[in-house]
């Protein structure tokens, strides 16, 4: 709920939003993680959607990319039409939306219809992140706000979480339910269901505070008029690639391509309106760095579980779905913590670019060892595991850290823009590593080069933030008081 201060500005109960954005967080991840379990199922089972399929892993990765494509196309609308019509109002559309979406995808019976909700979903969820972000920062005292950004985004590990461990024991009651074809449907149905149930929750949240104003038709419409451009784009490039014989690759990449396009266009015909978020030069190295974030966190977060399963020699699906959980768990401890020691740093005068690139680094490092603990023959689960969440306690805690030093840069007017704009240029990662490392993978028949390509990219990433000069940072918003 929010009061009103003797000032006339509203005071926000910090903690109880940072508790439903995020809940947010959770049914969202869970709702796109459940992808890579869900192709991985139906790989090994050869269900309908794969049968004959001569490169399963680069199908399975080329759906999550173009989940990813219509997630990252939406980033900058989405932050923008929050800036227009309120970002509480786009979080509600945005879970809601995704709820839906997800249901829907359970329902499919052809392989291009599943895709396209997949696609949808990912317009829907793209609308998150940059509210989400905006959020904490206009409500959130500002001494706390990369502490809040960690506690919120830890979310995101539980829904990562949820979706490796729920996945199997769902297709399981499925199987009972639709037999072992129609499994793969019932965690779609649970999850979406879930989904919907935290998209009203959050109306309700939102609606006790008195200075929420939801446009929700409005808001609709706008995230609909770029919905309907993309979903067209982005399936026109499946379907005349899948008609022309191109690989997967390829068509990731043309994916990556219609984000380039979207980027110029923004720079072309909205230049003059958010300049400030455009041709700010470290904001912009964030914008690249976060590439390299990104294709770590899906090339992980799609393929946790075929990589310990390949690496451990066969382990059943339970099992490598339960190692692949100590990459997704170490976030509930990552991100917050991350977040807090930014803070701190902040508060000390370090700033939180030096605790930002030394976890980058140390992510790269880490990363390059697991590479070679697979090049040399290692398949012993625990210490797969041991890996997974060693590295990802160092890559969950640098998110918050770079979040809070984006919104440190960026003026209040823009955040939704800023954050949109940061995750259009990251997700091309996104959309890269999912097909890129799946067809490594058949053309090599182990894990070993994909990797080794994602160490590569981390560490090119360290580099990019190395340039970063954290000075001039937008004036803190004002009328945002602690309130317990």
């Amino acid at each position: 709920m929010a009061a009103t201060s003797a000032s006339d500005r509203p005071v926000y109960r910090y903690r109880t939003l940072w508790v439903w954005l995020l809940l947010g967080w959770t049914v969202s991840y869970a709702d796109r993680t459940v992808t890579g379990p869900i192709v991985s199922y139906m790989i090994d089972n050869d269900i309908s959607f794969v049968q004959g399929v001569e490169s399963p892993f680069s199908l399975g990765g080329l759906i999550g990319s173009l989940f990813f494509a219509g997630y990252m196309l939406t980033q900058f609308p989405g932050g923008y039409l929050g800036d227009r019509f309120g970002h509480r109002t786009m979080l509600v559309v945005s879970v809601v939306w995704a709820g839906i979406a997800t249901i829907l995808s359970g329902v499919m019976t052809a392989l291009l219809g599943f895709v396209a909700l997949r696609v949808i979903t990912g317009l829907g969820e793209g609308a998150f992140y940059s509210n989400d972000r905006s959020v904490i920062t206009e409500q959130t005292p500002p001494e706390k706000r990369s502490f809040g950004m960690g506690v919120v985004i830890t979310g995101l590990s539980i829904g990562l979480t949820l979706a490796f461990v729920l996945t199997p024991p769902l297709i399981g009651l499925g199987a009972s339910v639709f037999g072992t074809e129609g499994a793969w449907r019932m965690p779609f149905f649970v999850l979406g269901a879930v989904t919907l149930v935290v998209g009203f929750g959050m109306h309700a949240f939102f609606k006790g505070q008195g200075d929420f104003r939801p446009v929700y038709l409005a808001a609709l419409r706008g995230l609909s008029g770029y919905t309907v451009v993309f979903l067209v784009a982005v399936v026109g490039v499946y379907a005349v690639t899948l008609w022309a014989g191109l690989p997967e690759w390829v068509m990731a990449g043309l994916v990556a391509v219609l984000a380039l396009v979207l980027i110029g266009f923004i720079f072309g015909n909205k230049g003059g309106e958010v300049a400030p978020i455009l041709y700010n030069r470290n904001l912009f190295l964030i914008y690249i760095a976060f590439i390299a974030i990104l294709w770590h966190l899906w090339f992980f977060g799609f393929w946790a579980v075929s990589i310990a399963s390949d690496a451990s020699g066969g382990e059943s699906f339970s099992r490598a779905a339960l190692t692949a959980v100590f990459f997704a768990v170490a976030g509930i401890l990552g991100f917050p913590a991350g977040g807090w020691l930014a803070d701190y740093a902040k508060v000390k005068g370090w700033g939180r670019k030096g605790m930002l690139s030394s976890f980058m680094l140390i992510l790269g490092l880490l990363t390059l060892g697991f590479g070679f603990y697979l090049s040399n023959g290692g398949q012993s689960l625990l210490v797969i595991g041991v890996l997974f969440f060693v590295s990802s306690l160092f890559f969950n805690a640098l998110q918050p850290m770079a979040h809070a030093l984006a919104a440190d840069l960026t003026a209040p007017a823009y955040l939704g823009a800023m954050f949109g704009m940061m995750n259009l240029v990251g997700e091309i990662g996104a959309v890269l590593s999912p097909a890129i490392s799946g067809v490594l993978r058949d053309a090599t028949g182990a894990w070993n080069a994909a990797v080794m390509l994602d160490a590569g990219i981390v560490l090119v990433g360290f580099v990019v933030l190395l340039f970063i000069r954290e000075t001039g940072a937008a004036e803190e918003p004002s009328g945002v008081e602690a309130a317990s």
